[in-house]
């Protein structure tokens, strides 16, 4: 969720195994919570870790939301989800400063560890810093920047942190969850919503929840750490150390996808009223078809090329088809294939009058889109009730 290079991490590494060996110092360790920003991977906010040593003067932030944009083929790995994130240790001014830069509101709070379990957290923290173990495959509903800090909590207190039971009544699904977030981006939301898949439909349990930096906060915040016969809680109160306020969601009618698709699907009828001549209505279908192919391309690699878990077994793809393809390769050879355009048009129907009872969400800006599929292709696939099929169209 946030970029940064991983400076001097050897360095580090070598300091915390020697303090590990020797009798721990007084140590701080403090949840850092950032607000959203305005760039698509930090729009979710972001989690870090704050190790403040005094007597030695050593205040670190350990992050383990950092990639290299210099990684060999950094866009295709990213894109298979083979990109590999790393924990980045660096100061922590300099990690504020970005933050105050960015205009992003930032929020302490203390771990209530005793001596014993940050002890554990050290050791934990060497063994992350180790050059086998400081990159991972990062996954962004169960492993990224925010979970692994509830990750490494959970073995450094171990059975003494209580974590409430779950509510079923309140769960949420992770696309409702991320869904607040992506508010702000209505076209990203419509984009995220083509590309997450079934795996997106699951209920989040509480812990499952703190994969977003703001329910980690919220999360762990609610748990108790067993000390004594006593339940202290595991997080003191929040401290604000940046304040700026929240970007504030602005849905504007005309500009949202539902709108301006709908707009286009009335210009789409409006075309297929007045085209009659074969250039015109192939120069329509041309680049119709070649929007929806790319979709269509993006979910074939997206269901079985990318290894991103949220993305596999993605409904989507029965509306957007490999069929779709087949149909704009026979309008760029100028061939009559209409039995594709038959399978495209009956698959959009089926799909439509199935919709709501798919286990998986659609965005119901996807519905302008599956009529545009439903109108064009009927129009190809020489269906003899359809009057709005040109004579140049009709089999003899």
């Amino acid at each position: 969720m946030r970029a940064k290079f991983q400076y001097l991490s050897m360095l580090f590494f070598l300091m915390i195994q020697a303090v590990s060996s020797q009798e721990q110092p007084q140590a701080e360790v403090y949840l850092i919570t950032c607000g959203p920003g305005s760039e698509i991977y930090s729009m979710y906010g972001h989690s870090a870790m704050r190790v403040l040593i005094s007597e030695e003067e050593s205040d670190l932030v350990y992050n383990w939301g950092v990639f290299d944009f210099n990684t060999p083929n950094f866009t295709w790995k990213f894109a298979k989800g083979k990109l590999s994130y790393m924990l980045g240790v660096y100061p922590y001014d300099r990690f504020l400063k970005d933050y105050f830069l960015e205009e992003r509101w930032v929020v302490s709070q203390k771990f209530n560890l005793d001596s014993a379990q940050t002890g554990r957290l050290f050791q934990l923290l060497a063994e992350n810093l180790k050059p086998e173990n400081v990159k991972y495959r990062y996954n962004f509903y169960y492993d990224d920047c925010s979970s692994r800090i509830r990750d490494i909590i959970e073995k450094a207190v171990g059975d003494d942190l209580l974590y409430p039971p779950d509510r079923k009544e309140e769960l949420q699904t992770f696309r409702n969850l991320t869904g607040e977030y992506e508010k702000r981006y209505p076209w990203i939301k419509l984009g995220i919503d083509v590309l997450i898949g079934s795996p997106g439909d699951k209920k989040a349990t509480f812990r499952d929840r703190m994969f977003l930096p703001a329910d980690l906060k919220n999360g762990l915040s609610q748990l108790l750490i067993r000390r004594e016969g006593k339940m202290i809680p595991l997080l003191t109160n929040p401290v604000t150390v940046l304040d700026f306020d929240q970007p504030i969601a602005k849905n504007k009618i005309l500009t949202s996808p539902l709108f301006v698709i709908s707009l286009l699907l009335i210009i789409v009828i409006i075309l297929t009223g007045l085209l009659k001549g074969k250039a015109a209505n192939t120069i329509l279908d041309i680049l119709l078809f070649t929007i929806f192919s790319f979709l269509a391309l993006m979910l074939i690699f997206a269901n079985f090329i990318t290894a991103h878990h949220e993305l596999k077994w993605n409904l989507n793809i029965l509306w957007l088809n490999p069929f779709i393809i087949i149909c704009l390769i026979s309008l760029i050879l100028n061939r009559n294939w209409y039995k594709w355009f038959r399978v495209v048009f009956y698959s959009e129907v089926i799909f439509l009058a199935l919709m709501l009872f798919l286990p998986q969400h659609f965005n119901n800006a996807f519905i302008p889109m599956i009529i545009i599929l439903i109108l064009r292709s009927s129009i190809r696939a020489d269906l003899k009730w359809n009057p709005l099929t040109p004579p140049y169209l009709t089999q003899l």
